[in-house]
């Protein structure tokens, strides 16, 4: 039998519509295959552009960023195989870095800005001078990032707290009634949480927690607040503190008003923020130097802008770093506050890089030039000697026990004053060096008639936190 059933044809597909089904499934193959190659190159950096940028600059910056983040497609930072020379690892000796930076402020007669208004001076008399954000050969990356708009303070050394600086008795007055209120609501909810709690059953145990870390939350924050509102009646009842305050305080907005090509209104928060993260952007001249200096042979072998990361700090500041940061309350601050200190970051370096700024720094620090240290927190600290020479033995010797004495283990000594008394109070107990094994070395001849001394060993291992 014969079927005359016609099988139907399948209808055309007009050129047309051809075309656009061959360029989607070109575009999803190119999507897939992009997604297998890889992550797309990310068109933000990763440390956002300093606040103080001006908007003309920011795209520039970015590119000089992104040139430092730039994959290098093998291993970087402490993942990288690197053979750390000996002049960049810790001392057998762990306090001797530390004194020796403590032993060349006190030669040179180094005072440290423990609070902003004391670096605004230092600014303005010319001891500290302005780093670009973005040099021919180099990056501030993430200097400043941790400023905040928070009204300035006085550092009160003795107490080691910040008293809030006021235009007058009336703004204070203002403050410490808004401080009380803020205690008592914190108290309030302390008494909250502890009534709670009472009414709980003890099969709650979740809920019970709960109150209970709540309650001691709301202690905390009530306490702390009560220690800021004594600590401005201390000051602000007395009248030759008070004046004292009102006095920085002016000095501070005269200041501002005319900084660095602007000027910034100390009562707006968002000014202030802008105003610290400048301030963070100064050094002595004799380290900007050696920075330009080796940022230019950085450049020109790699290609790229050197990273750097911190210069000055306050003693203020560093006690707000050290919130997030520990080794910013150990050996980190003192060196920064002198601004002779600054931190290159090697965690997106590789192998080669990070070998050649090594070899580079030891080759200085031999030299007598710097001390220099590789941090495990990924960053090289280095403090440049300002006439090129170490301080002399004896003064070193005299400076260890001036870091921290063997038989105390607290860091914060009220009683202390000085620079190098700052320092001392910054220095932690480091932990031990388990190697055995030490490189011996001599100390570089030096550059005046001092005999030089040798110079102890260092452990030939990876360094801890400093």
């Amino acid at each position: 039998m014969v079927c005359n059933t016609m099988v139907p044809m399948p209808a055309r597909v007009p050129y047309s519509h051809g075309l656009a089904i061959a360029a989607l499934l070109f575009a999803l193959a190119f999507a897939i295959f992009s997604q297998s190659s890889g992550p797309a190159r990310p068109v933000e950096p990763e440390v956002p552009p300093p606040p103080v940028l001006p908007p003309a600059q920011v795209q520039t910056w970015k590119e000089a960023a992104l040139k430092v983040e730039e994959p290098r497609g093998e291993a970087v930072g402490r993942a990288a195989r690197v053979a750390v020379p000996p002049e960049l690892m810790h001392y057998a000796e762990r306090r001797r870095f530390l004194a020796i930076q403590v032993a060349e402020t006190q030669e040179q007669d180094v005072t440290l800005p423990h609070d902003e208004a004391a670096l605004m001076e230092q600014i303005g008399s010319g001891a500290l001078v302005r780093m670009d954000v973005l040099g021919d050969d180099y990056i501030l990356y993430g200097v400043g990032a941790h400023a905040t708009g928070e009204p300035f303070a006085h550092w009160d050394e003795k107490a080691h707290t910040r008293v809030t600086l006021y235009n007058d008795w009336g703004e204070y007055k203002d403050a410490e009634q808004e401080l009380a209120a803020q205690v008592d609501a914190k108290e309030a909810d302390s008494a909250a949480a502890r009534a709670a709690l009472r009414k709980t059953s003890a099969k709650a145990r979740t809920r019970r927690r709960q109150l209970a870390n709540e309650e001691r939350a709301a202690e905390r924050a009530a306490d702390s607040l009560e220690a800021q509102r004594r600590a401005l009646e201390t000051w602000y009842d007395d009248y030759d503190k008070r004046r004292l305050l009102v006095d920085e305080y002016r000095r501070v907005r005269a200041f501002a008003s005319s900084f660095d090509g602007r000027s910034y209104d100390v009562d707006d928060p968002a000014q202030r923020r802008l105003l610290r993260a400048r301030l963070l952007g100064y050094i002595r001249p004799e380290a900007k130097a050696f920075i330009l200096e080796l940022a230019r042979s950085y450049h020109e072998r790699f290609g790229r802008p050197l990273p750097v990361t911190s210069l000055v700090r306050d003693e203020a500041y560093q006690r707000h770093l050290g919130r997030s940061n520990p080794n910013a309350t150990t050996i980190d601050s003192p060196p920064h506050a002198t601004g002779l200190a600054f931190d290159v970051h090697y965690g997106l370096m590789a192998a080669a890089e990070q070998q050649w700024l090594m070899d580079e720094l030891a080759r200085q620090e031999d030299d007598g030039r710097v001390e220099a240290l590789r941090e495990n927190r990924i960053h090289f600290h280095v403090f440049v000697f300002p006439d090129g020479r170490r301080p002399s033995e004896s003064l070193i010797a005299d400076s260890l026990d001036q870091v921290h004495p063997a038989a105390r283990v607290r860091t914060t000594v009220s009683s202390r004053r000085g620079a190098s008394a700052r320092m001392r109070r910054a220095a932690a107990p480091a932990p031990r060096v388990k190697a055995a094994r030490t490189a011996g070395r001599r100390a570089p001849a030096r550059r005046s008639a001092r005999k030089p001394a040798p110079r102890p060993e260092r452990p030939r291992t990876a360094t801890g936190p400093s």
